[in-house]
């Protein structure tokens, strides 16, 4: 669980460095990597939430 939280911070971060490098150079190639890590990052974290989910629903019955 910490290990996710560590990777998913890490991630969200690293989106946010590309859009400042964007900001800083207006190069447009800054600005899709970050869409990229924070679309992919997002996606990750809606399939981890979803296995937790069906893990506790499994459990109740």
């Amino acid at each position: 669980m910490a290990g996710f939280r560590i990777v998913f911070g890490l991630l969200l971060v690293a989106g946010l460095l590309c859009f400042a490098m964007y900001i800083a150079t207006s190069q447009v190639v800054w600005r899709r990597r970050g869409i990229v890590i924070v679309k992919w990052t997002v996606l990750a974290a809606l399939g981890f939430f979803a296995v937790l989910i069906v893990e506790r629903l499994a459990r109740v019955l």
